[in-house]
């Protein structure tokens, strides 16, 4: 198996493409985590005309047409790129289709995590920027779902011998601002942001996941039917606060510009 596979690419595509119909479900939490992203653009005195939405699902076209920015949105998934309006296209954030310096701005709002080849999909991005253009992403971070990760871990021990990767893995925060580095970005920076989501049914959480198109797309999932009562084990071992049970979302939200274009001689 190759290495670099850490997750199914088709198997994202297939999540994306059963959760169209359902993302308007989790349509305030997307918008929230968009609009936190999308602010960061009104820090800047740049003036933006032409962005790219990049995973957006429906959320952060909208935010940018607001500001009178041309938007061209992708996602893997042809049925949730469609939900972005026109000009839309189904595109493999490993393998973009545009051209380079074809936009000012490049969004990509919890969308990139999926992706294998994290550093290659960044230089293409940069690639696709005009000189001095800006790359906004919130990416997860370790720290995620981590008490997800720890009950689904620990009640799997529980039911059988050993326990299947259930949350993806995330990168680290120190590491984003290096791959940004590494990727040609200039001045690159990335900080925190927590939200912690409280559910008085945890199940809630389940099927946010899943109508957000972020069910486990991990290449050594186990792909077995989950153990009887696994879920259930689980979820009620959930850290309660207020009665609520309790899951952290913890980002980074990543920014850099594209270097200057090489003065000719």
């Amino acid at each position: 198996m190759d290495p670099m596979r850490v997750f199914d690419r088709a198997a994202v595509r297939m999540h994306r493409d059963r959760a169209a119909p359902a993302v308007v479900q989790v349509s305030d939490l997307l918008g929230d985590l968009a609009g936190r992203l999308v602010g960061r653009v009104d820090d800047t005195t740049r003036h933006f005309s032409r962005a790219l939405d990049v995973g957006g699902r429906g959320a952060v076209a909208p935010l940018l047409r607001k500001r009178g920015m041309e938007v061209v949105s992708c996602d893997l998934s042809a049925s949730m790129a469609a939900l972005n309006g026109t000009p839309c296209a189904a595109a493999d954030e490993e393998f973009l289709p545009f051209a380079p310096g074809s936009f000012d701005l490049v969004v990509a709002s919890l969308s990139l995590h999926w992706v294998n080849d994290l550093p290659g999909a960044l230089i293409q991005l940069r690639h696709a920027l005009r000189p001095q253009g800006l790359f906004l992403a919130s990416l997860p971070v370790l720290g995620t779902l981590a008490e997800l990760r720890v009950a689904l871990t620990e009640a799997e021990a529980i039911l059988k011998d050993g326990a299947s990767p259930r949350v993806s893995p995330f990168p680290e925060l120190r590491d984003c601002a290096h791959l940004l580095q590494r990727a040609g970005f200039t001045l690159p920076v990335a900080d925190q942001e927590e939200l912690v989501l409280l559910y008085a049914d945890p199940l809630a959480l389940l099927r946010d996941l899943r109508a957000a198109g972020e069910t486990n797309a991990a290449t050594l999932r186990d792909r077995r039917p989950a153990p009887a009562g696994l879920f259930p084990m689980a979820l009620s071992a959930l850290p309660r606060h207020d009665g609520r049970a309790q899951v952290t979302l913890r980002m980074a939200i990543m920014t850099g510009w594209a270097p200057e274009a090489a003065c000719s001689q």
